[in-house]
């Protein structure tokens, strides 16, 4: 009962989400607007204030850092691996890193970071931004890395900039500097941020169910459920390890880095595999399933760690 009474609420908002969408309450342009207000204003409205007022002391750990990151990167070499052998074959090495980086791309602020707050509670969020800061900059650029050959027309350029310029990159690395910079935001402007950081979770989740209305699964069934598995089994099977058996993490920081690598695969996964013009489907069908299932593997693994 008590990890139903973590999941439900979460479940709840997001299939209220769907449902709005399937049902064409809400239309495309009411979905832009919401997810424009959530992913620009309510997301880095919260990340920045929750950074800048973080214990940056006992949110560092490179240890922590270790125990995360080595299984991502070795998840996204066998999927690297998996796709070359025994799903594309004999393709282009972008095919390939486009698979790898859909099963190991975590949906960490959408999905990850309200089930830690709702499971651990909001004294966990620090060690969440230092983990997450350099998520989608380490991925997506070892993706595009892989897949420069065969991408002529790309730019490191833009895609630095797009990076920096990121919302939650920029709000979180802000925050962190204000933090670090010691200062100390004034009440009336802290309030104001407040205010719009309170509907960033709920509205994540609702943006996110919205969206799922939008993907199907493709006829590619098959390379998707193998990387979905890999995303939801392999890759937190290989955080637990590396937290508990190698580095000897305390058990918060271990249950804090096993539900974000449990997160289903993040929506942004599916816009690299379009800009790169490859596994479009895969991981548009990946999105979902990983999605779905990450019910009972996140129901699971509370179980396991709680």
């Amino acid at each position: 009962m008590h990890i139903f009474s973590i999941i439900f609420p979460l479940i709840f908002i997001v299939l209220s989400g769907y449902i709005s969408s399937r049902s064409t309450f809400l239309s495309k342009e009411h979905i832009a607007g919401l997810s424009k207000f959530t992913f620009y204003i309510s997301v880095p409205a919260f990340l920045f204030l929750n950074m800048a007022q973080a214990d940056l002391q006992n949110s560092v750990s490179i240890a922590g850092f270790l125990s995360f990151y080595i299984p991502v990167l070795a998840i996204y070499a066998l999927g690297y691996v998996i796709d070359r052998y025994l799903i594309s074959k004999q393709s282009a090495p972008s095919r390939h890193a486009v698979f790898a980086l859909g099963s190991s791309y975590s949906n960490t602020v959408l999905v990850g970071l309200p089930i830690i707050i709702a499971a651990l509670g909001q004294q966990m969020v620090g060690i969440v931004f230092m983990i997450i800061t350099f998520h989608s900059a380490l991925l997506f650029t070892l993706t595009f890395l892989l897949s420069a050959k065969s991408q002529q027309t790309f730019s490191w350029r833009a895609f630095a900039k797009n990076m920096l310029l990121n919302p939650v990159v920029l709000s979180i690395s802000s925050g962190l500097a204000v933090n670090l910079l010691g200062f100390t935001l004034f009440d009336d402007f802290a309030n104001g941020l407040s205010l719009l950081a309170k509907p960033a979770i709920a509205c994540a989740l609702f943006v996110l169910g919205a969206n799922l209305a939008f993907y199907k699964v493709a006829d590619n069934l098959q390379a998707s459920l193998i990387a979905t598995i890999i995303k939801l089994l392999v890759l937190p099977c290989g955080v637990y390890f590396f937290a508990g058996s190698v580095f000897n993490l305390e058990q918060s920081l271990l249950n804090v880095l096993v539900l974000l690598s449990a997160s289903p695969l993040g929506v942004n996964a599916y816009l690299i595999a379009n800009q790169i013009k490859q596994h479009q489907a895969t991981l548009a069908s990946s999105v979902v399933l990983s999605t779905v299932l990450s019910v009972v593997s996140f129901s699971a693994w509370l179980n396991v760690l709680l």
